[in-house]
């Protein structure tokens, strides 16, 4: 969806206050945060708006950064850096961050990326990172909604690899990858806002 000649998301605007809540919990200090899958740009601005202690790098496919690019002119924060082109199974960053984000975007990868995703995380973080992830989970290879259960068949009908994931098998990559889960909290609309730290 376009918004004065702007990418724009619906559900960003729902679900951004929800999920800055949990953000001032967990970024609390944190200096530089890598936002994986950035869309729209909506949230870079948002979260970097609302947290200016953050550096707030976004990132994702190259034919999204053009409209990453007009949210940041938009706003002109001095904490909101270039986008960067990141795929996940491709090259990553050579910097290091110690925070990553990521919002709706395990389900939108294949399984194959979604552990790319975690196997890069340990090149570009520090010892003691935050990782956030926000979307709708299964939980014990179940659905948590009928509304979910619908979402994840819309997924695998436009793409079988898609589909909401299994929180265990989640979390299973991330402790793989040296990180403990310290927060599974409840957000609107079914969805999950999953805080891990890795140990140092």
């Amino acid at each position: 969806m376009q918004i004065f000649d702007k990418p724009y998301s619906p559900a960003c605007d729902r679900n951004k206050g929800a999920i800055l809540d949990a953000l001032r919990s967990h970024f609390a200090d944190r200096r530089q945060v890598l936002e994986i899958g950035s869309g729209t740009g909506q949230h870079a601005v948002h979260f970097a708006a609302a947290l200016p202690h953050l550096v707030w790098q976004s990132s994702d496919r190259a034919e999204y950064l053009p409209g990453i690019r007009q949210w940041l002119a938009e706003t002109g924060l001095p904490n909101t850096p270039p986008p960067l082109a990141l795929d996940v199974g491709g090259p990553w960053p050579t910097a290091h961050y110690d925070a990553v984000f990521s919002s709706n975007t395990l389900h939108i990868m294949c399984w194959d990326e979604v552990q790319a995703f975690f196997a890069k995380l340990p090149g570009v973080l520090s010892a003691d990172a935050r990782l956030s992830i926000y979307g709708p989970f299964h939980y014990g290879g179940r659905p948590t909604s009928t509304s979910n259960a619908d979402f994840d068949a819309t997924l695998k009908a436009d793409d079988p690899r898609r589909g909401i994931r299994d929180f265990e098998a989640v979390d299973a990559l991330a402790r793989e990858q040296g990180f403990r889960l310290v927060e599974d909290r409840a957000m609107p609309a079914n969805n999950r806002c999953l805080s891990w730290q890795r140990q140092a």
